[in-house]
């Protein structure tokens, strides 16, 4: 069997010329034998085999055989990777050769029984598709021990497609189909069972089985949620086909797994657009976002620039950030053709003047602003920055957007806003106060603002964080086992603000539904049993990674909320709420603000704390002043 297995191997390893030729040969033997084992099955006697005119017969039939099944291909198509056009192609081979040995015994008037045609084309069919179908099953053996075996879940299209492709890969060799449909279970699709996903746990054992290959449409997000729900206790690796749209569009292939995103582990639906939501406040018109760079700016620029403005002008502080962006949009304005200008500018929301001449100069219409210091630790640690970038960083372009007669503002905001416990959160709010008192104010600028919780995948994230963690050997680190957090997509996020932005009249808060709150501890052993691993505790001390738990860090919550008080209306999208929250006429806000700026001016920080609190934003600090370069002074002083 080793030597029939390595003589097939060197015969594949041989040139294109080479294999057509032995393949005519080999037929020419298949169309002889046939021949002659029909004969003689028929007459049951070798005498006939002296008969000149029968052997005229075959050397007449074989030329024209091969000839045809030259015609139809048979010799182009390479053996291990036949399908089902190449066996049609067979038989009408087989089917073509019969009658041409009917017609030339016909013409040359020999006299054979009317069953031989049948008979060798019984034999003929056998030998050429079965020396075929054995070759390919010789070598999907041989190839198939180096290869390491798993299931497929999803037996439907795209679950059939990538077993076609795992087949011809070199890496995976799919053993079980696993589907939910009871119809089809028990069935056998491309030579593979379909089996329960009750009977998982057993094709595990039985096959050692330490990946599950999920085929399921990435649109139907409850439904991979479940499915992923009963896989986690199984502690075997699961991996995902891309989605539909990176298949159509020829930016991912059906074989190119991926590790299961947490959007998946969610189980949130999508929400249909409104289009004319999306359009509103971009569609021909000149569109600014702040923080282009961003995480979430970027998302804001990708699905922005889809909707076709007169001009997107990107503004940002991080020369590689804007570097990144701005490459990837002219990328995409070349691809797809769209008509509009992508203007990179290099600038901080603290520079009012910088700000000002960029919005008159390019007739910016839409601001969307994204620019903010957002994380909770960095910014308990540099407090001055946080308050210059988020409060007076809002305040500078709220007010060039007046100046320069700019139609819609769009604040970005956060769920840290309310009831905050930390600097970053009360900045926010400040800003949030800043716009609703501009709002009441006589101009053409429409302000509003968007909260939220987290989104997958930004900067700081604990999502690629655990990734990073699990991939190293952990330990996965979690501040807190009761701490829960709001997640949406970057995507459905930056979606939800453009629509959201289009519905303000005025001063609203907009405040997106999150759904369900997740605790990170559960998500961190999620994400560890997903990744083929098993949690290490006191129950299971053999574990593969712990989950370690450091403590809350400076100003952090163990719950965020979206809404302040009760006072919340749904609005014509059901993602999209609009909250009626307290706020102060810009004549007290003012007075706050100026005492604000003298005091980050001469780094007074117990004064900043002092006016933080006493600004109606509900502050409520958890740690003291964390400010380094205070800490620092108050040490040396």
């Amino acid at each position: 069997m080793h030597d029939a297995i390595f003589s097939l191997n060197f015969l594949f390893k041989a040139s294109r010329p080479t294999k057509r030729f032995i393949s005519i040969i080999a037929d020419l033997l298949f169309i002889s034998l046939s021949f002659w084992a029909a004969i003689i099955v028929r007459l049951d006697t070798l005498i006939v085999s002296h008969d000149k005119n029968l052997w005229l017969l075959l050397a007449l039939l074989i030329p024209i055989s091969l000839f045809i099944n030259i015609r139809l291909g048979l010799y182009r198509a390479v053996i291990r990777y036949i399908n089902s056009k190449a066996a049609i192609n067979i038989a009408v081979s087989v089917l073509l050769s019969t009658l041409v040995f009917i017609l030339l015994a016909f013409y040359l008037n020999i006299n054979i029984p009317r069953t031989v045609p049948i008979i060798y084309a019984a034999f003929l069919m056998i030998l050429v598709a079965g020396s075929r179908f054995i070759v390919i099953a010789a070598l999907s053996s041989s190839g198939n021990k180096n290869k390491e075996n798993v299931i497929i879940y999803g037996a439907g299209s795209s679950g059939r497609q990538l077993a076609q492709s795992l087949f011809h890969g070199n890496e995976y060799v799919p053993i079980a189909f696993i589907d939910d449909d009871k119809q089809i279970q028990k069935s056998i699709i491309h030579g593979i069972m379909v089996y329960s996903r009750y009977d998982i746990a057993k094709l595990i054992n039985k096959y050692g089985v330490r990946r599950i290959l999920l085929a399921m449409p990435k649109e139907n997000k409850k439904r991979i949620a479940k499915v992923l729900s009963k896989l986690e206790p199984l502690s075997v690796e699961i991996l995902s086909i891309p989605g539909s749209a990176d298949l159509v569009s020829g930016k991912a292939k059906i074989d190119e797994l991926q590790e299961v995103s947490i959007d998946d582990l969610l189980g949130r639906e999508p929400v249909a657009p409104q289009e004319e939501l999306l359009a509103a406040n971009i569609k021909n018109k000149a569109v600014m976002i702040t923080g282009a760079g961003g995480s979430i700016g970027s998302e804001l620029c990708r699905q922005i620039l889809m909707l076709k403005p007169k001009k997107i002008v990107l503004l940002e502080l991080s020369e590689f950030a804007l570097y990144s962006i701005n490459r990837e949009l002219q990328k995409t304005v070349k691809k797809l053709n769209i008509n509009c200008e992508v203007i990179p500018l290099l600038g901080s929301v603290q520079r009012k003047n910088r700000l000002l001449t960029i919005m008159r100069t390019f007739g910016v219409q839409t601001i969307y602003h994204a620019a903010a210091y957002k994380h909770v630790p960095v910014v308990e640690h540099n407090v001055v920055e946080g308050v210059r970038n988020n409060v007076f960083g809002t305040l500078y372009a709220a007010e060039a957007a007046i100046e320069a007669n700019v139609e819609t503002f769009v604040l970005i905001s956060t769920d840290k806003a309310v009831r905050p416990t930390n600097v970053m959160g009360t900045t926010k709010r400040m800003a949030e106060l800043v716009l609703q008192a501009l709002s009441q104010q006589e101009s053409k600028t429409r302000f509003c603002m968007v909260r939220f919780g987290n989104v997958l995948g930004s900067s700081g994230s604990v999502v690629p964080l655990f990734r990073e963690q699990i991939k190293n050997g952990g330990p996965v680190t979690v501040t807190h086992p009761d701490i829960i957090r709001y997640f949406m997509t970057i995507p459905e996020a930056a979606q939800l603000v453009i629509q959201a932005g289009a519905m303000g009249k005025g001063g609203d808060v907009f405040v997106l539904d999150m759904g369900d709150p997740v605790k990170i501890s559960e998500l961190a052993a999620k994400m560890i049993r997903l990744s083929g691993l098993t949690v290490k505790d006191e129950g299971n001390p053999d574990g593969d990674i712990a989950i370690e738990y450091t403590g809350l860090r400076p100003g952090e919550k163990l719950f965020e909320e979206l809404l302040i008080g009760d006072d919340v209306t749904q609005t014509s999208h059901r993602r999209i709420m609009s909250a009626h929250e307290k706020w102060l006429a810009w004549t007290e806000l003012e007075k706050i603000l100026i005492q604000l700026d003298d005091a980050c001016h001469n780094f007074a920080h117990e004064e900043i704390r002092r006016l933080l609190l006493e600004a109606p934003t509900g502050f409520v600090p958890k740690d003291g002043i964390c400010d380094l370069v205070w800490k620092a002074k108050t040490l040396t002083s």
